[in-house]
């Protein structure tokens, strides 16, 4: 087994592996995922909040992105995202992850670990309103 991770990855990095033990040992890496599971559920809370009842969020509440569903009639996915792109709002088309064919909602992933605490609020706001465009075209 040494010998075929030897052959694998010659380049492990000490330094950041026993900085790493160290932080498992002493039990920080818990209290630290302890606290982040904690700070992200609030960031993602707000974020469904401020959505609501828009656009629906599919999938689990973990992890530090999300599925972002627009109601049919919606703006084609090359709209929103050029929408997006103008307000500096990073989102992530999911058209081409379809393999079903025929109709598909249009979906978008959104990351909300991102922004720096003093930015989130606003860029929550800014994607809340270009949901809320995208769900009612012509309002």
């Amino acid at each position: 087994m040494v010998e075929a991770k030897r052959l694998a990855d010659s380049a492990n990095p000490a330094l950041e592996q026993l900085a790493l033990a160290r932080f498992i040992e002493s039990g920080e890496l818990d209290r630290h995922l302890r606290r982040m599971r904690v700070h992200y559920r609030r960031r993602r809370d707000a974020l469904v909040a401020a959505l609501a009842p828009h656009v629906r969020v599919l999938g689990i509440a973990a992890g530090l992105h999300a599925v972002l569903e627009l109601p049919a009639g919606a703006p084609a996915e090359p709209a929103i995202m050029a929408a997006a792109a103008r307000r500096s709002l990073a989102v992530t088309g999911l058209d081409s992850f379809w393999h079903e064919p025929g109709e598909r909602p249009t979906c978008l992933q959104a990351g909300y670990a991102t922004p720096p605490g003093h930015a989130f609020p606003g860029a929550v706001d800014a994607l809340a309103l270009l949901m809320r465009e995208a769900a009612s075209p012509g309002s």
